[in-house]
């Protein structure tokens, strides 16, 4: 299983939280996945029948969800506030190679209000539409994490963070989009928005803000795997850095022991290292005789002893002379 498949799994088989909170998510589950009323759409008959009552056909809706446990949550919510008669059992439909869950419910007329009160309404005279976390639903912040959860399970999902670091939530147009941004910065958590194949997509990709969402949604498990991923890729990371930079740095001694050596023996062949003066004939010996040494094994190899800047200034020194020689 995926880790999107597992962090789902976690989130349906919650079962604490308020009223008010499951209302929340419910919310987000029939905004998110495909939700209709049966009177309205001939084609949703063969998923469920409307129920006859003396009053006449009450107002049904089916929920279609590409995740069984995303459908197995629509019920639990349906039934703990609504009885348990709300919503029928989950049921497998198979179009051709897609596979979806069905769950009926009778419920609609309360479903509908739930996601008529997160409608957005085209801009009219100028007003633009309430923000969602400022909708009553959707007011407390306990209720905005329930929402995010369900949001989450109806059209969310995430990288394995073993790859990369990418949260996702698919939202059906732009309008939508940003009302998740502004639902997700009252949470305080920055976000990006994108545009695949019609559809705009509500992204996170930094590593931090992604572990915050995994808690906002309560995923504990999930969130305690997350963090050890993360703590060993940033291990990982370290260590290659400081391995890059060692090999680096070796790289860059070794090659201007090359060349100082050169430069030594181009003198040695046109002058000879015993015409070298101020201690330049020593250093070159000693360059010679030790040639993987550091700078600062070079200078304790001199007599007297001296520094690394002492060794550094006498080799730049043997390496004009040997420039200067090979212009003439």
């Amino acid at each position: 299983m995926s880790f999107s498949g597992k962090v789902k799994e976690e989130l349906a088989q919650q079962t604490s939280g308020s009223r008010a909170a499951w209302q929340a998510e419910l919310a987000a589950l029939v905004t998110f996945c495909s939700f209709r009323d049966i009177r309205q759409d001939s084609d949703i008959g063969v998923y469920g029948r409307p129920q006859e009552t003396a009053s006449g056909v009450t107002g049904s809706v089916v929920l279609l969800a590409e995740q069984r446990g995303t459908a197995e949550r629509f019920r639990m919510l349906t039934r703990r506030l609504y009885g348990n008669e709300a919503a029928d059992e989950v049921k497998l439909l198979r179009t051709g190679r897609k596979k979806q869950y069905a769950v009926t419910s009778g419920a609609g007329p309360e479903l509908q209000a739930l996601r008529a009160d997160l409608t957005v309404p085209a801009e009219a005279a100028g007003m633009k539409p309430v923000p969602w976390p400022e909708r009553p639903v959707l007011r407390r912040e306990n209720c905005r994490r329930a929402f995010l959860r369900g949001l989450f399970l109806a059209s969310g999902s995430m990288s394995d963070p073993e790859r990369s670091y990418h949260f996702e939530l698919i939202c059906t147009d732009a309008a939508r989009a940003e009302q998740v941004q502004l639902l997700l910065q009252s949470l305080e958590v920055d976000s990006r928005l994108t545009v695949r194949r019609g559809q705009t997509i509500v992204y996170v990709k930094e590593s931090d803000r992604i572990g915050r969402l995994l808690g906002l949604m309560d995923a504990r498990l999930a969130l305690l795997e997350y963090e050890n991923i993360r703590i060993l890729r940033e291990m990982r990371g370290n260590i290659n850095r400081q391995v890059n930079c060692e090999t680096a740095n070796i790289s860059k001694t070794a090659n201007a022991a090359a060349q100082q050596i050169e430069d030594i023996r181009y003198i040695e062949s046109r002058i000879g290292l015993s015409e070298l003066t101020n201690g330049l004939d020593e250093m070159a010996a000693v360059r010679l005789q030790y040639p993987t040494a550091t700078l600062k094994e070079l200078g304790s190899y001199l007599d007297p002893p001296i520094g690394k800047s002492g060794v550094n200034h006498r080799l730049r020194k043997l390496s004009e002379i040997a420039e200067h020689l090979r212009g003439n």
